[in-house]
């Protein structure tokens, strides 16, 4: 079952096996993770010193993060010492079960939206695949028989809101939009009241791509959340952050700064089939206690998947 702003809802029967298609998106990390893994205890009778540095090193390349990984290691040694783990399949299971722990921890129910339209900011860094993420997400919600209306409120490059037409286009899906250089909050509030006398089910809403460090920007963001409260209690109801799987420790940095500007809500974490670092994953989870909402793997319209942390565990490790 799915988790949307309207409650569950099934999978389409058409849709290809979630859990195959993680795992081929992943395959990079997954690879990667578990040669160096098994490279670090093979031939090996104990595991002692230079075994937990190997797989320090492996839980590190894949951007597993520093803390999290230190967590592993230490609780490696502590079942060594009463010897409690002695071999791969015991080592690789113990890793596997910190990891899901931690997706667990951080995973936040999906606020329940009474009347429609559900609102969802989506911001970001440029060339994280912002909008195109939108067009998939678009297309996702429309596979759950829901209606969409897209907001171009990146009105500071004009390319950016001829690159959600075609989105629209492609997917049948609404849109709102203004000449560029307009104030974005005007274009969120006539896409709102659009959405309102249309009965559409969602809003997704482009914001302009910035850089975490650009403090007029991110301000911006407030005062887009701000009008969209005005017209529509509780709007919005996701923030979600998009992340470039590809850019690593890069991207905490990125998500604490939107976290602090913009109460982001949750991830969609793009490009993940193009890395061997998918680990960063978890590290986004553990460093922010932010839930990953969807995971790129792909070019294709429906390459964007519901996140689920048993699924991604699976995936890495099955």
């Amino acid at each position: 079952m799915f988790k949307s702003l309207f409650g569950s809802s099934p999978a389409p029967s058409s849709e290809p096996g979630l859990l195959e298609r993680l795992k081929a998106g992943i395959q990079k990390t997954r690879a990667g993770l578990m040669e160096k893994i098994e490279d670090a205890v093979s031939g090996r009778k104990e595991i002692d010193a230079d075994v937990l540095e190997e797989l320090e090193y492996a839980l590190i390349t894949a951007d597993i993060g520093a803390k999290t990984t230190a967590e592993i290691l230490e609780r490696i040694r502590q079942r060594v010492e009463r010897h409690q783990v002695g071999d791969l399949e015991e080592l690789k299971s113990l890793i596997r079960e910190h990891l899901l722990e931690i997706l667990q921890a951080t995973e936040k129910p999906v606020p329940l939206v009474k009347d429609p339209p559900a609102v969802m900011m989506v911001v970001g860094v440029n060339g994280a695949g912002k909008t195109t993420s939108i067009g998939k997400l678009t297309r996702r919600l429309q596979s759950e028989g829901r209606t969409v209306l897209l907001c171009a409120a990146d009105t500071f490059r004009a390319a950016a809101i001829e690159q959600l037409e075609v989105w629209a286009e492609r997917t049948g899906a609404g849109l709102i939009r203004q000449q560029p250089g307009s104030d974005p909050s005007a274009v969120l509030f006539d896409a709102l009241q659009a959405a309102k006398a249309r009965k559409v089910d969602y809003v997704i809403v482009d914001t302009a791509g910035r850089m975490h460090t650009k403090t007029n920007l991110m301000a911006e963001l407030e005062k887009m959340r701000r009008t969209a409260a005005r017209v529509i209690p509780e709007a919005p109801h996701e923030v979600l952050l998009v992340i470039e799987a590809t850019t690593g420790q890069n991207g905490l940095e990125q998500a604490r700064k939107f976290t602090e500007s913009s109460a982001v809500t949750g991830i969609i974490l793009t490009k993940l089939d193009g890395t061997a670092k998918g680990g960063v994953v978890v590290a986004i989870s553990r460093e922010l206690n932010l839930p990953i909402r969807y995971v790129g793997v792909g070019e294709q319209l429906d390459d964007l998947l519901p996140f689920e942390p048993e699924n991604f565990v699976a995936s890495l490790f099955d």
